[in-house]
């Protein structure tokens, strides 16, 4: 049976080669339907191209085949023997940096391209700060288009020199790098013979391998999506408490704390349509039940007894990326969407922005399409939050416009 499931996103410019990257990933590693493939070769000799275009296996879109690009977040599936993968194809256009933040947002490992004969662009530090700042745990430098520079090591060199400056001011100190041509699959599945001077693995050899920080780790986090009294003859007395465990693990007879009423109960017993578990790890969609009849709403909280407790608070310090045309100014009102909460907010203030070229913030009134700053929210009644940085899923929001129903930010509690 495969193991464990990772979470990958691939990010990268315009024509860096990422869907040209995932198709011959899943070729090489036989995760491709003959059916498939014959698609493939199909629609490439149809448009003239000598051999079987690999990118037709992720670009699915009729728009993105007509323009060779990728528009939407193309997710696919595929296992080795080793491990089981889900992985997010995200556009390269700096007006699609919302798909990217919607793929990265749930990535263990992010795998970044360059164009070997561009080195690091604008782009390129976008999606470095845009992984950063969604904690996804392991970052991968893969150097694409080796094969056009005549797979130099000094080229791979100044790339990685210049990607770990950028790297560092956003205070990522860890990233791996790789050097690949994803046309020719050196470096993708087989080490390259092209590259004897490279002594790391391979990219699919480095995802089987790496060992991202998990959920599991973390104090346990049970935001409650709906409260399930049956009242029926077979269950007259039922109360249990739906919802997914977005961190750690919840154990039957595990002391918990209901927040933000603060009320402290033990799980009496977990349920699901397969019957009572034991215990429920984070991603796991069960039914709570507790040994005491308290009294909790849809929104509510149930956590880990313990250190670190979230906070109940109404004002938010937080850094957004902003996924929408019109700029977010102090005093615009909008709905925050927090786990299974739904609040009344307003913007406070914009203290900063990210800028992308020099990879540093730099004072600003207002964000516009695409922009990363800092800002501050008040909520007309109290959040339960975690920083983002201990808790990827309670200190996460989006900000949805109450008029038209659009999510016009991703946001993360400082």
């Amino acid at each position: 049976m495969p193991g464990e499931l990772l979470r990958v996103v691939t990010a990268g410019s315009v024509d860096d080669g990422k869907s040209t990257l995932v198709g011959r990933l899943l070729h090489d590693a036989k995760a491709v339907l003959a059916d498939q493939m014959t698609a493939v070769e199909t629609a490439s000799e149809r448009r003239g191209y000598e051999g079987a275009d690999l990118a037709l296996l992720v670009d699915g879109l009729r728009a993105e085949r007509e323009q060779g690009i990728t528009i939407d977040v193309a997710y696919r599936y595929f296992a080795t023997a080793r491990r089981t993968f889900i992985l997010a194809d995200t556009p390269g256009h700096v007006q699609y940096t919302r798909n990217t933040v919607t793929g990265a947002s749930t990535a263990d490992v992010a795998v970044i391209l360059v164009d070997a004969r561009s080195g690091v662009v604008e782009q390129t530090k976008r999606h470095l700060a845009v992984t950063s700042l969604l904690r996804v745990s392991e970052i991968v430098l893969a150097v694409n288009k080796m094969d056009l520079v005549g797979y130099a090591e000094t080229v791979f060199d100044a790339i990685v020199g210049d990607f770990a400056a950028a790297a560092s001011q956003l205070g990522r100190a860890h990233f791996t790098p790789i050097p690949v041509a994803a046309l020719a699959g050196d470096n993708i599945v087989d080490k390259s013979v092209n590259m004897p001077w490279f002594s790391g693995a391979p990219l699919l050899e480095y995802l089987e391998e790496v060992e991202p920080a998990v959920g599991r780790q973390l104090p346990a986090r049970f935001p409650v999506q709906v409260v399930i009294r049956p009242q029926t003859a077979l269950y007259p007395d039922y109360r249990g408490y739906a919802g997914r465990v977005e961190a750690g693990v919840l154990r039957k007879g595990d002391k918990v704390r209901v927040l933000p009423s603060g009320r402290v109960s033990s799980v009496e017993g977990i349920d699901t349509p397969d019957g009572e578990l034991a215990e429920a790890a984070a991603g796991r969609s069960v039914t709570v039940r507790l040994t005491d009849d308290v009294d909790i709403a849809r929104g509510d909280l149930i956590v880990a007894d313990g250190d670190p407790q979230p906070v109940a608070t109404r004002e938010l310090a937080a850094t957004v990326c902003w996924l929408t045309d019109k700029p977010l100014r102090a005093g615009d009102r909008y709905r925050l969407r927090h786990t299974t909460r739904d609040i009344q907010a307003v913007v406070d203030g914009v203290h900063s922005r990210l800028d992308i070229a020099t990879v540093t913030p730099e004072p600003a009134t207002e964000l516009g399409l695409n922009d990363i700053g800092k800002v501050r929210i008040r909520l007309a009644e109290p959040a339960v939050v975690d920083p983002y940085q201990v808790n990827r899923s309670t200190g996460a929001f989006l900000l949805v416009d109450p008029s038209s129903g659009a999510t016009v930010a991703a946001g993360m509690v400082s």
